[in-house]
């Protein structure tokens, strides 16, 4: 029963004394000092995001996996022990697991600040390895000495510390880049439910059993203890059954497990409204600011389950993502500042006087603050143009600063006579004291190292020879778009303070990173960013990070006027790796396993409708004998999968974009229609649907259209579509053949781009890989037609297809017969350009060896050659 005790924990109507004591008070204090530092340092985090590539994520890390979690640590293992009355764990190993959280949340958020994968590793390590032997205290203390009356609520932090372990391994995965494009969106979705509705939703809701009725002063309902096992039961199943289906990407799973998490918010609210009464509560405060919070839980749920139920996963992850800063704020910040509100007076006073000037230092104000917090909170909520929705964030985060600053003078008060070396039983708090602040000071000091290394707002010092610029600010507008950055370079004097106005106009998403300098989150189109350069003392250099934009000539040059430097491209870290000169052994073994392209054209499907979906990603394939190459793949091969059909069929290609560092497109020439929408460039995870009308016959390219397309066409996004003349005569045979450029090194390396604009490939080759049919020829027997269809994909050069030892009857090219049988003439070559296609049919006379070749023999000799092996 909770009347009006002090502490909302004590089953039996009186605080426990244990709890009481100063050194609880000691370890109390400095925890929640560590959970302001951390709620501090996303607060900064969050105003930066103008300037700092990986601030938001920083900011809600900052927030959720610092202060939140090291709040539930704390808060889970005291409500646990008074509630089941069990005994205290050692004060030693609470202080441990503390440390360990805070330090491993420090590794984490360094790690993936300064892109060090092994340190982020080693944090989520240690984060896994403190948060499960905090489960296990939470599993030892069993069921109480209450006779379960209010074990259910212990269950509900369990469940908890079991989520933030699968979370961790989830961001684990994200963060390293582990989890693979294909899995990428479904595992960053279950990631971002897992611990927002598990490792912070579940405490919360058991939390509020207890809580709730006691801010209040009301009796808890009788059936609460049923209710909160049915509560549990709901939202823990439901959040099990929606992570295991985000992470398998089957989203009917999904859909029923956060239905079922919404019920059991659902249920838990009913109860909750019930409790309500008029006569005034305990802390009206601490009230109004859980239920508010409660309703945005249920906001965030509900809107979450219409998402799911409504739209494919990979189409919601914009709105889910729109959803973390309601959720943040609304819930998670209001839950904390509303229980803090109530709690910290009781655990960090001497007595009731001192209690209640506690409470009054909290409450100041409160009014107003959740006015402006909730206010801010609806902004965000709203699909409401830009600067309604900053402005939501800095309502909400001015209401946050307002009761860090109340906060302050409450740790400051209580701290008094807590900071000797021991308390009144000797025992030493330094442990806590050092083991709960290293995770702040820690991560200050990482990000203060990251500063130097070019992941900060900060830009060069101001070391050097001060300049004519000195004591001079000057701003320049940069604009990104059509794979350039303009202007492409900007003259400086020397010491001027340089502030860049990065805007992309362009279609795809771009960023900017300065040489040793500050670098821009990810930008889509409209989007602006200001990076700060501070005094500018030499030359740099500035370009887009993704893959193959730069070597593209996406670059900019900053110049200082009277440096003696002419080229920025002789700086540190601008070496283009060489080439690879050793070049290829055609006549060599492919590795053991490889099987060759199959050549032969597929019948084309019954039916009108062709429906196709193409996934794109990284590949790596062996190109060559012994040669492996990462390759841009549409479905994983390159060429990618040659489409058949007849004239009159529609195709419905499905493009999913599973590569996890770029946007692409497609383009079907095989199609007549406006390119503005089917062709548009998709980001990682997200689909688009093409649909045309295959109007004509011939032999046509697709190929993906996204700029710049020399270098994803030239790392293998391209393939064939294959439609049948009216009345076309069957044959023995039918076979496809794409020849196709080969570019060896790292996709969009200078060194690979730089051979693509000049025309100087490792290979030319048939259907992706050199000399392939050459070691495993096509075979047919003597007497049987054959049709071969061409397509030259290039991207810069066209074929020349001849088979030795054969004449061609007939030719049928770009849309029209050349050449029929029942004609006196031959043909000895099928000649394309660059994107054309068509077909030529030979009968081979005799048994044999028929070599195919593009007749341009540097092609011929370097891979675009094959053989047709003829039997009797």
């Amino acid at each position: 029963m909770y009347s009006k005790n002090d502490d909302p924990a004590a089953g039996d109507g009186r605080p426990p004394s244990r709890f009481k004591a100063s050194g609880l008070r000691s370890r109390h204090l400095y925890a929640h000092v560590l959970v302001a530092v951390w709620v501090v340092l996303a607060l900064l985090a969050a105003s930066a995001q103008q300037t700092l590539p990986v601030a938001r994520w920083l900011a809600i890390h900052l927030f959720l996996l610092g202060g939140a979690t090291t709040a539930i640590v704390v808060w889970s293992e005291h409500f646990a022990v008074a509630m089941l009355h069990a005994p205290l764990p050692d004060r030693r190993w609470s202080n441990a697991r503390l440390a360990g959280v805070n330090t491993g949340v420090a590794g984490v958020l360094t790690g993936v600040w300064a892109d060090l994968p092994v340190l982020t590793g080693a944090g989520c390590v240690l984060l896994v390895t403190a948060v499960g032997a905090h489960l296990v205290v939470l599993v030892r203390m069993g069921g109480g000495a209450l006779g379960g009356r209010l074990a259910p609520i212990a269950d509900y932090y369990r469940a908890a510390a079991a989520a933030l372990i699968v979370g961790a391994v989830l961001g684990w995965l994200l963060a390293t880049g582990k989890a693979g494009p294909g899995h990428y969106t479904g595992l960053k979705l279950a990631h971002v439910h897992v611990t927002l509705l598990g490792w912070i939703g579940l405490p919360v809701l058991g939390t509020l059993f207890m809580l709730w009725p006691t801010v209040l002063g009301v009796r808890m309902a009788e059936n609460t203890t049923r209710l909160a096992r049915r509560v549990l039961a709901l939202t823990g199943g439901g959040l099990l059954t929606a992570v295991a289906g985000l992470a398998a990407g089957w989203r009917p799973a999904a859909v029923l497990g956060i239905a079922g998490y919404a019920a059991g918010v659902a249920v838990a609210a009913q109860l909750f409204a019930r409790t309500v009464r008029r006569r005034p509560a305990i802390s009206a405060a601490a009230a109004w600011m859980l239920a508010a919070a409660a309703g945005w839980l249920v906001v965030g749920v509900v809107v979450d389950l219409v998402l799911l139920a409504a739209r494919p996963l990979a189409e919601i992850q914009d709105d889910i993502r729109s959803l973390v800063p309601v959720l943040l704020l609304g819930l998670v910040a209001q839950v904390l500042v509303g229980a803090l509100t109530y709690l910290l007076p009781i655990v960090l006073a001497g007595g009731p006087k001192e209690r209640a000037a506690l409470r009054a230092v909290l409450e100041r104000g409160w009014a107003p603050r959740i006015i402006v917090l909730n206010l801010g909170v609806s902004l965000l909520a709203l699909p409401l143009p830009d600067p309604l929705g900053t402005a939501g964030m800095l309502l909400a985060g001015s209401a946050g600063a307002a009761f860090l600053v109340l906060a302050v003078r409450v740790f400051v008060r209580s701290g008094r006579g807590l900071l000797q070396d021991t308390d009144k039983a000797g025992g030493s708090r330094r442990p806590v004291l050092w083991g709960t602040a290293v995770g702040a000071v820690v991560t200050v000091l990482a990000v203060l190292v990251a500063n130097s290394g070019g992941e900060t707002s900060g830009g060069t010092s101001a070391s050097g020879t001060a300049g004519a610029g000195a004591g001079t600010t000057r701003t320049v507008a940069v604009t990104l778009a059509d794979m350039r950055v303009r202007p492409a370079r900007i003259e400086v004097a020397a010491g001027t303070a340089l502030r860049l106005k990065v805007t992309n106009t362009d279609a795809q998403r771009h960023d900017l990173r300065v040489e040793d300098g500050p670098a821009t989150p990810m930008l889509a189109k409209g989007d602006t960013r200001v990076l700060d350069l501070g005094p500018v003392t030499e030359n740099r250099a500035a370009w887009c990070t993704l893959p193959g934009h730069k070597a593209a000539g996406m670059t900019t040059e900053i110049v200082v006027k009277d440096d003696t430097a002419t080229d920025s491209s002789q700086h540190r870290g601008h070496t283009s790796a060489a080439a690879d000169d050793d070049g290829m052994d055609l006549s060599a073994d492919f590795s053991t396993g490889w099987q060759p392209r199959d050549a032969d054209l597929a019948p084309a499907p019954g039916g009108t409708v062709h429906t196709v979906e193409l996934r794109a990603a990284h590949t790596t394939v062996e190109v060559a004998p012994g040669v492996k190459q990462q390759m841009w793949t549409f479905g994983g091969t390159a060429p990618g999968p040659t489409l058949h059909g007849q004239v009159g069929d529609v195709f419905e290609v499905t493009l999913v974009n599973d590569d996890h560092g770029m946007g692409h497109g497609i383009d079907f020439h095989a199609g007549s229609l406006a390119p503005d929408r089917p062709m548009r460039t998709i980001q990682p995870g997200e689909r688009l649907v093409y649909r045309f009308r295959a109007e004509k016959a011939g032999a046509w390219l697709y190929h993906c259209s996204t700029a710049p397309m020399l270098q994803h066409m030239g790392n293998g996004m391209y393939g064939a579509v294959v439609i049948d003349p009216p009345g076309l005569a069957k044959v023995d045979h039918e076979y496809v053949l794409v020849s196709s450029e080969l570019y060896l090194g790292t996709p969009g390396s200078s060194a690979q781009v730089t051979k693509m604009r000049q025309n100087t490939p490792d290979a030319w080759v048939f259907n992706g890989v050199a000399n392939q049919y050459a070691q495993r020829p096509l075979k047919v027997k003597a007497g049987e037609r054959a049709r071969f269809w061409v397509v030259a994909a290039g991207p810069s050069d066209g074929i020349a297809f001849h088979i030795v030892g054969t004449v061609f009857d007939t030719v049928y090219k770009e849309g029209a017969y050349l050449l029929k049988p029942d004609q006196a003439g031959g043909a000895q070559v099928l000649d394309l350009a660059t994107a054309q296609g068509g077909f030529v049919e030979t009968t081979f006379p005799e048994a044999g060896h028929y070599a195919f070749v593009d007749h341009d023999m540097r092609h011929a000799e370097s891979g675009a050659h094959g053989m047709v092996e003829v039997s009797d």
